[in-house]
């Protein structure tokens, strides 16, 4: 009896949380898709859905890089790089093509140099102590993780501090952007990328067979993998472009930094022409803030209305540590290397453009090299 009665305030309490969150989610949603279409603005609305579905199939499918890799490097297991590039494959029949033959459309390209390789090697570090990448730090953030919060916070200050880092790097030389459309045409190039997704596919699994572990995907992380790739062909067909996580994070940095009186002005990066109309025009005209917020509250719905919300404790002051450093090493690497594992890796050879897989290539060995640091902060290397 004793336990009957002290279970069930806290149940109802529980149910009171979640409640509480689940409206605030789908609230805050609606009102951010009103205030888009007040403004004659279709596309942003189907933007802020489209994250708001990313964030949904994420927390559904546990679709983790960051476990996904980690996995990969300490046991040889692949089902889960496989599962990304279930993702990678589906975008790419829709944004190679389109983005080779419509001017309205872009793909996501890159020069290849040492920014993005120094980019992607300290992403792939902060990734593993983060213990969440850019789309995992936003659906767990949203999902209700309280470490994954401050992860963010430090990923908001990485990007703003990589984007004044980001000129002077660019200034050491590289070559231009490497896309196969250029060379192959729209649908020359797009089997060139589906081959290279094949091969990147098969080497995995001689890893993964080679070290006798497993290498299928999960079948959440093939659902989930054709569910978020069908999610990148809607966002891409509403933005323009390929998904990208870790812009509006630097967007939203400068902006508060702007508040509080710093001066952008004599900054190159923020004179670009990209940069510089997001951070004089709304965070609502930015399209990867809308698919940011769109996820947050996307994640946030879904886990409030399938678990007990932010129930959990929070975790020792070394876990947290890690949390903080981890997204801001992710946050300079990002603004390096021309994005996250969504916006460079997935979103580049989704766009068939070679800067996507020099980013894999460089991040990995920092995933090693963080994965190696975790047991220093009380986390598992495994």
């Amino acid at each position: 009896m004793t336990t009957v009665t002290m279970s069930a305030p806290a149940t109802r309490a529980g149910i009171g949380i979640d409640v509480l969150f689940l409206a605030l989610a789908l609230v805050a949603t609606a009102v951010l898709v009103a205030l888009v279409l007040l403004d004659g603005q279709p596309a942003s609305a189907a933007l802020i859905l489209g994250g708001f579905a990313l964030g949904i199939a994420f927390i559904k499918a546990e679709f983790s890089y960051t476990a996904s890799w980690r996995r990969f490097l300490t046991r040889g297991e692949a089902g889960g790089l496989l599962g990304g590039l279930i993702v990678i494959a589906v975008a790419a029949v829709v944004v190679v093509p389109v983005a080779a033959l419509s001017p309205k459309f872009g793909g996501a390209i890159a020069p290849l140099g040492i920014s993005l390789v120094v980019g992607a090697f300290t992403f792939g570090i902060g990734m593993q102590l983060a213990n969440g990448c850019g789309s995992g730090t936003l659906y767990t953030a949203g999902g209700g993780s309280g470490r994954m919060l401050l992860a963010l916070a430090g990923f908001i200050v990485g990007c703003v501090l990589g984007s004044l880092s980001l000129p002077a790097f660019l200034a050491l030389g590289g070559i231009d952007p490497v896309i196969a459309s250029d060379y192959l045409g729209p649908w020359g190039g797009l089997a060139a990328t589906l081959a290279s997704l094949a091969l990147a596919a098969m080497l995995m699994i001689a890893v993964a067979k080679r070290r006798g572990a497993n290498f299928k995907p999960s079948r959440n992380y093939v659902i989930g993998g054709l569910i978020i790739g069908l999610l990148c062909i809607a966002v891409f067909v509403a933005g323009g472009h390929p998904w990208s996580v870790t812009f509006g994070f630097t967007v939203w940095g400068a902006k508060i930094a702007t508040a509080l009186g710093f001066d952008f002005s004599h900054a190159a990066f923020w004179q670009w022409p990209g940069p510089k109309h997001a951070l004089e025009g709304s965070v609502l005209s930015d399209t990867s803030s809308l698919t940011d917020f769109g996820m947050l509250f996307g994640a946030m719905a879904a886990a409030a209305a399938s678990k007990p919300f932010a129930v959990t404790a929070w975790p020792p002051a070394k876990s947290l540590a890690a949390a903080a450093i981890g997204g801001l090493l992710m946050g300079w690497g990002a603004r390096l290397g021309f994005g996250c594992n969504i916006g460079a890796f997935v979103s580049g050879v989704a766009s068939g453009s070679l800067h996507g897989w020099v980013w894999f290539a460089a991040a990995l060995p920092g995933c090693l090299i963080g994965i190696r640091l975790r047991p220093l902060f009380g986390l598992s290397a495994e």
